[in-house]
This record gives structure tokens, C-alpha cells and sequence, in this order.
């Protein structure tokens, strides 16, 4: 296979910064548009609950598809008349015949932007669905103009009409503060948001993945967590919106396999991190790294004695890749089984930051597991996966990110463990 550049280069000229300019003035429109409160959006009517006559259907459809074209050819149209993202990335140039169409729901996020980008430099089409709840669009705005990527705003929990290939299923806020700051939601994207997606797989006879996670083995009793493990956890808790959320989505996967022969995907994450985490997810390495870089108290919440275990984002984009592209079918957990207590962990940022930090311990969350570790050996013998990043490297890589992030947009003050919506750029997204 050869290879080739996704931007070719092409003259400046003063068209050039008009054509910029005016891309920049239709995004920002288009990107207020979308900026909803997610705590209203069960008050916003849906496409499908709208009244009214038939004409004003299809109205609403008409400017939903009319935004989401103007982002991408108008914004596309821009930077291909600039050189600013030449050379950035070097895709692999594929035949008809091994090119994939591949959506990614929640592409606009920490982890599906990284794997759009292996999937683009793949040169598969990838096709982003997002509705930016958690997601940024800066994370996938390297690609927008590229004739192989597609951005789509919409959420979900509303069906979608495409023909794909491959579905990988991400969307849904991972984090505690957000997935909890509307937990109806939460729950809606994880069940009606994977009964769209298993649709769409049979309708088009796609293959669908999921990434679950391991919540759904809540604070175990057995320890490491082997897929076999069928978890403790509490169902009414503050966290149950996401932990029974991704259970019953695990559990309609398997039913749409078993009763119309989907083919169905089901990856298992542990804790991740790396660039393009949310500086204000509330987890234990963003809110370390943030707090260490800015000389703040390092917060930990309980006795520091729970345990995590952290892979490098890099290493979890191969496990789907493998997992998605394999022919194994059951869960299969993707994680690092390097384990740290929360202090160690700690005291491991202030060392690689060179921070002055203080470790100040706070009360415990409700429900936090005491323990997590995976046990990868199903990973290992039927997708022959494993990670190869050290956590070392991959924390230099990512307190280098922040650092700059911390340039940008100065002081940021990191999420407790309450509730709350995802902050914008100017609060430290």
C-alpha cells in the first residue's frame, strides 16, 4: 500500500483569509446552535415528538442536515485553500474493496478521537456522531474537510439513518460528575442510544461494538476482575445510572446477537488517559496532573488506600481495533493490570511534575470501589492484545498535554466529585 498526505498543499492568496473567516463565522453560529443546556433536554421536543403538519417535520430534518453539511464543506472548503494542517498526518491510501465506512458515536471525544484518527490514517471513511455533550470538536477538527470524514451533530438516543460498515458504539459521558449531572440521560444514552445502534447494525448488516466498562463490576469481590466476574453492584447508588446503564446495554447486545444474528462486539475499559482528556472530568489523573502542575493541593477523596489500575489511550484504541476487526464475540476486558493505590498514584504525579503539592484527603464518595485491577488473560489469548505503554510514558505524554492546555486557558479549577456539566473552553475546556 502507498501512502500519501491528507492536506496537499495549495497557494495563499487573500481568498484563502476571506474563505477562513467566513467558515469560522458559520462554525461559531453553528456551534452556539448546539450549545443546549443538557440538564433541558428532556424539554426540547425531538424530531419524532415534534406536532404539528408534516411540512414542519421535514422542515426541522431539512436544517438539521443543511448545519451539519454547512460544518463540514464550508469549514472543509476553508482549511483545504490553507496550508495551516499540511502534513499533520499520513493516511494509507486503500482500494474500494478494503475501504471501510465506519461510524464512531462519541467520536468527538477523549477516547473516539483518538481512535478516528487511527481509523483515518487507516484511509477507512469515518463518519463522527456527536452531540458535544462531552465531546469538543476540536478534538476531531484536524479531519474536517478530509474527503474520507464526516462530522454529524446528534445525539443518539434518536435514531439515524446510514449505511455503514462498522459501528463503534462510545458515546456516553464516562465520568462521574458528568454522567451523574443528569442521570436520566445517562441511562437514556446507554439503552435507547444502543437499541438505535443494534437497529442500525442489522438494518445494514454492520458489526457493532461497545465499549462497556468496569463499572459494571462495581465494587468486586473478586479481585483481579475476570470477565466472568458478574459484579456488585449497588442499583439505586448515585452511580447506577452509568454502571446498570452499560449492563443492560451489554445484555441487548447478546439478545440482538441471539434473536437476529447481529454480530456484536463488547470491550470491557478500565481507567484511560491521555491528551484530549477533559481537563474538568473530575477523574483521578486529570484532577492530579491539574492540580500538581499548578502547585494546588493534590484531593483525595477517602483513604487513598482504594486501588486503579491506568492504561495509556494509545494501548485501548488497539485493543478495539483488535477487538472490532477479531472473531471474538464475548466481553473482553481492555485495561493496564499495573496497579496503584490512589496515594501512590498521588505521590507518582508529584514526582514527574516536579510539584510542590500538598496530598489532602477528603471525605470518601459514595460507592467508590475499593479495588480495580482487570484480569486481560482473555485479551491476550483471543485478540492477542496486551499493553505496551508504560504508565510512566504515558503520564509524561499527558501532563506535556495539560501543561499546554494550562497555557491556554490559565488557571483551571478541577471538578469535585458532585455532579456537574462539563465546563467550556473559557472555564478550562
Amino acid at each position: 500500500m502507498r501512502t500519501m498526505t491528507a492536506y496537499p498543499s495549495s497557494p495563499g492568496s487573500f481568498r484563502n483569509v476571506f474563505v477562513f473567516l467566513g467558515a469560522l463565522v458559520v462554525f461559531g453560529f453553528f456551534f452556539a446552535m448546539s450549545q443546549y443546556d443538557i440538564r433541558h433536554t428532556e424539554e426540547i421536543p425531538s424530531i419524532g415528538k415534534l406536532t404539528g403538519t408534516q411540512e414542519e417535520l421535514i422542515t426541522a430534518r431539512v436544517k438539521l442536515e443543511v448545519q451539519n453539511a454547512l460544518v463540514n464543506h464550508v469549514i472543509g472548503a476553508a482549511w483545504d485553500s490553507t496550508s495551516s494542517k499540511q502534513d499533520l498526518y499520513a493516511i494509507t491510501e486503500l482500494p474500494d474493496s478494503k475501504r471501510l465506512r465506519i461510524l464512531v458515536t462519541g467520536g468527538a471525544g477523549f477516547v473516539g478521537s483518538h481512535l478516528v484518527d487511527r481509523l483515518m490514517m487507516a484511509g477507512h471513511e469515518v463518519i463522527v456522531v456527536d452531540n458535544f455533550f462531552t465531546g469538543r470538536k476540536k478534538n476531531v477538527m484536524h479531519w474536517v474537510g478530509h474527503s474520507n470524514f464526516q462530522l454529524i451533530s446528534h445525539d443518539v438516543v434518536e435514531p439515524i439513518m446510514l449505511e455503514v460498515d462498522q459501528i463503534y458504539h462510545l458515546a456516553c459521558p464516562a465520568s462521574p460528575p458528568h454522567y451523574q449531572y443528569n442521570p436520566i440521560k445517562t441511562i437514556k444514552t446507554s439503552t435507547m442510544g444502543t437499541i438505535n445502534m443494534l437497529g442500525l447494525a442489522k438494518r445494514v448488516q454492520a458489526r457493532v461494538l461497545l465499549t462497556s466498562t468496569s463499572e459494571v463490576y462495581g465494587d468486586p469481590e473478586v479481585h483481579p476482575q475476570p470477565e466472568s466476574y458478574w459484579g456488585n453492584v449497588n442499583p439505586i447508588g448515585p452511580r447506577a445510572c452509568y454502571d446498570e446503564g452499560k449492563r443492560v446495554a451489554e445484555t441487548m447486545m447478546y439478545a440482538y446477537k441471539q434473536q437476529d444474528g447481529v454480530d456484536v462486539r463488547v470491550a470491557r475499559i478500565f481507567n484511560t488517559f491521555g491528551p484530549r482528556m477533559h481537563p474538568n472530568d473530575g477523574r483521578v489523573v486529570s484532577n492530579f496532573i491539574i492540580q500538581a502542575l499548578q502547585n494546588k493541593d493534590i484531593t483525595i477523596y477517602g483513604s487513598g488506600e482504594q486501588t486503579r489500575s491506568f492504561q495509556y489511550v494509545d494501548d485501548l484504541v488497539e485493543g478495539l481495533i483488535k477487538l472490532m476487526n477479531g472473531n471474538y464475540d464475548q466481553p473482553t476486558n481492555i485495561g493496564n493490570p499495573d496497579e496503584y493505590t490512589v496515594n501512590e498514584f498521588a505521590e507518582f504525579i508529584k514526582e514527574l511534575t516536579k510539584s510542590g503539592s500538598k496530598i489532602m484527603h477528603l471525605e470518601a464518595t459514595t460507592d467508590d470501589p475499593r479495588k480495580r485491577r482487570p484480569d486481560i488473560s482473555v485479551a491476550k489469548k483471543e485478540i492477542g492484545w496486551q499493553p505496551v505503554v508504560d504508565v510512566k510514558s504515558g503520564l509524561t505524554k499527558t501532563i506535556e498535554y495539560f501543561s499546554k492546555v494550562l497555557e491556554e486557558s490559565g488557571e483551571i479549577v478541577p471538578t469535585g466529585p458532585d455532579a456537574t456539566k462539563p465546563k467550556p473552553k473559557n472555564e478550562g475546556g
